[in-house]
């Protein structure tokens, strides 16, 4: 999952250095959006890892 953050990350980075800025805003939104979901979920992952041990 965290590497379709990166792959949307360096897309909106390209479209942003091309000029097409709302392309590049929305892939930047996805980008961030997919990582905090990565986030959330390897903190579930611990959380529960630990709880079981």
């Amino acid at each position: 999952m965290l590497i379709w953050a990166i792959i949307f990350l360096v897309i909106s980075l390209i479209s942003g250095a091309l000029g097409f800025s709302r392309l590049a805003g929305a892939f930047g939104f996805m980008a961030r959006l997919i990582f905090a979901l990565a986030f959330i979920l390897f903190i579930l992952t611990i959380l529960i890892a630990c709880a079981v041990l």
